[in-house]
């Protein structure tokens, strides 16, 4: 038996819902770039730890596949997400999504 199994799937439950709702407020009221796209990713953590813990609750290894594969997904995101930021703070010389927001393209 794993220690996942031993603990109740509520805790894990509960921790998940109070990093997916960090991850929205840090969302929701943050106005850094870099800041917004960690959130999105404790968010999506968030989810991953979701997944992970119902999946060792139902002893079905399905699910745990399906995290890999998200985890792979969002680190390419996340490198796409810098890359594109970077080339916005060398052009504007900031990562305030308030200014990004108001310039004309």
């Amino acid at each position: 038996m794993s220690a996942i199994q031993i603990i109740p799937i509520e805790w894990y439950l509960t921790l998940s819902a109070i990093l997916f709702g960090m991850g929205a407020l840090g969302v929701m009221y943050r106005k850094n770039a870099i800041i917004l796209l960690m959130c999105i990713e404790m968010m999506l953590n968030a989810v991953n730890l979701s997944l992970v813990a119902f999946s060792a609750h139902h002893s079905d290894p399905g699910a745990q596949v399906f995290v890999f594969f998200i985890m792979a997904v969002a680190a390419a995101e996340v490198a796409v997400g810098l890359a594109i930021l970077i080339m916005l703070y060398r052009n504007t010389g900031t990562t305030d999504v308030e200014v990004l927001n108001r310039m004309n393209w």
